[in-house]
């Protein structure tokens, strides 16, 4: 795991975290329908090059681009394509990992792309709001499992489910490091929080029930029951008082 005690080395992970940030806000009026996936990929790989970011993804595993992009039922690990297009109505998720400055920052959104149900707008809210839950609960003192508590409960007040076959994790000088980080948990069990911890914390929640499935090409996880769902995530470095989201 990655402990931040030096503020140049918090200097260096805040500017790759504003890679991300800065990709994701410009995201937001990018998405369009008519777009592929793997022109979208293709845009965040040229913003991150400007940046002087390097795609923490590509080529991780095998992994072939440099974003994860997934649409409607697609959890997560989508690998952009030219086949796939995005159709008003869709919804589509962006996990993106960088490196810069010798640190990985890993983040995700999920975007409406045109008009949505307003009961898929409450499933991206919701997946939204677990995530500040989560990460409100990053703070020095607390155990690991009050993150994943405060995430698993905003879920099901919402009246939906955190899937559990993927989980957020430590990040650093790796894109990922110990310790695991839960969607669900019993609240005050884990270790004890530290304070500089760098933590990726990612919810992602299904509008039906949490199963999920890979397909054949070993990386698309998709819901078993084909029911839509979103996923946000910030790398965070745990606090005294509150955590910093970086991304």
């Amino acid at each position: 795991m990655t402990i931040l005690t030096s503020e140049t080395d918090i200097k260096k992970i805040r500017e790759s975290g504003k890679v991300l940030r800065e990709i994701f806000g410009w995201l937001k009026g990018y998405i369009k329908p008519g777009l592929s996936t793997a022109e979208i990929d293709s845009e965040i790989e040229k913003q991150m090059d400007k940046m002087g970011g390097y795609p923490a993804f590509k080529g991780y595993r095998g992994y072939p681009a440099a974003s994860c992009i997934s649409v409607n039922e697609v959890v997560v690990h989508g690998i952009p394509s030219e086949d796939i297009v995005l159709q008003d109505g869709d919804i589509v998720s962006i996990d993106i990992g960088v490196k810069k400055n010798e640190f990985f920052t890993d983040a995700a959104r999920t975007y409406p792309v045109g008009k949505i149900p307003k009961d898929v707008a409450k499933l991206i809210r919701v997946t939204e709001e677990s995530l500040y839950a989560g990460i409100k609960m990053a703070v020095e003192g607390n155990n690991l499992y009050d993150i994943s508590n405060a995430i698993e409960r905003k879920v099901a007040d919402g009246g939906f489910q955190e899937v559990r076959m993927f989980v957020g994790h430590g990040i650093g000088r790796n894109l990922h490091e110990p310790p695991e980080v839960p969607n669900w948990g019993e609240k005050g069990k884990g270790p004890k929080l530290k304070k500089g911890l760098l933590l990726a914390i990612e919810p992602m929640v299904n509008m039906g029930t949490r199963d999920v499935e890979v397909l054949s090409d070993g990386w698309t996880a998709v819901t078993r029951d084909r029911q839509l769902s979103a996923h946000f995530e910030h790398t965070v470095i745990v606090g005294e008082k509150e955590a910093e989201a970086l991304t």
